[in-house]
């Protein structure tokens, strides 16, 4: 099999061959040097007891999908002027202030889906690359080509490829040495059971115990958006992060990881009110703020 990390930051789009493992390659390795958490991050802005406590003393709401909809139909109504690719952008530049919140610089492995959540990783990717990390993109596409079809998701891809980010077919992506796994396949609309190959690329992931720490965007993939009990755990991803998007959702009551963050202080005071968010104050200049 193509060894994925020799080629990776050479400006490659890399295709992989289809073919057994390398004996002894550990799947999802960790680097401990890369994944050594940065305590003083940001340290003059971001306290993460007060902000704990904020959100909590201000009653969080969890959305279900049909609010969580609604907030994003408000958001880009004629009254206030978002379009989609605007909250993708900020949504994304949100997912990548986190990560850069708590893991220093590294090989970060994003698995994009094919919606809106897949968009936000594309994101990301791009923001991540100029906060110094190395983003490694597979962008499946639910077994169609590895290519979108619309404007907007081929424009995002079309800035990765400028920036020398690699692409890797999920095969080569299941086998690769990352240091860090962002989850960016599935939102709050996804229902039912994941097809191929995201079954193949989530049930991985789930049992990957000692692999990286997995970073999800908005809810963990596989998980129901107004799930109440965990259920199986064996079968669902279980996130060291969760970024929450402009209000968390109802599913991340469940979550367990040791970080949870908020994207979204774009979201006008009349929204806030009407949806009854209760948002916390964002720290600084900072695009996202810790919850959890």
């Amino acid at each position: 099999m193509l060894n994925a990390r020799s080629s990776l930051g050479t400006g490659v789009v890399v295709r992989a061959s289809t073919g057994p493992a390398a004996s002894g390659t550990r799947r999802f390795a960790m680097s401990e040097s890369h994944l050594r958490p940065r305590p003083n991050a940001r340290a003059t802005n971001h306290d993460d007891a007060s902000c704990r406590a904020q959100a909590s003393a201000g009653g969080l709401r969890h959305l279900g999908a049909v609010e969580a909809a609604a907030l994003d139909t408000a958001l880009m109504s004629d009254k206030h002027g978002f379009s989609i690719d605007q909250l993708m952008e900020l949504a994304g530049l949100s997912v990548a202030s986190a990560v850069a919140e708590v893991y220093s610089p590294a090989r970060v492995l994003l698995f994009c889906g094919p919606g809106n959540n897949g968009g936000d990783g594309l994101v990301a990717a791009r923001h991540l690359h100029h906060f110094g990390f190395k983003p490694i993109v597979c962008y499946p596409r639910g077994g169609r080509s590895s290519r979108p079809s619309s404007c907007l998701y081929s424009g995002l891809v079309k800035q990765l490829e400028a920036l020398a980010i690699p692409f890797l077919e999920v095969e080569q992506a299941l086998e690769l040495d990352a240091d860090v796994v962002i989850d960016a396949m599935f939102g709050f609309s996804f229902k039912g059971e994941p097809r191929p190959p995201f079954d193949s690329i989530l049930a991985r992931l789930a049992g990957a115990d000692d692999g990286p720490p997995i970073v999800s965007v908005d809810i963990p993939s596989g998980w129901q958006v107004e799930q109440r009990e965990i259920g199986d755990r064996e079968k669902l991803i279980r996130p060291d992060m969760l970024v929450s998007l402009t209000a968390p959702k109802v599913c991340a009551r469940l979550f367990q990881g040791r970080h949870h963050y908020l994207g979204g202080r774009f979201v006008p005071p009349e929204i806030k009110e009407a949806f009854k968010l209760y948002l916390p104050a964002y720290p600084g200049t900072s695009q996202c703020v810790r919850i959890g």
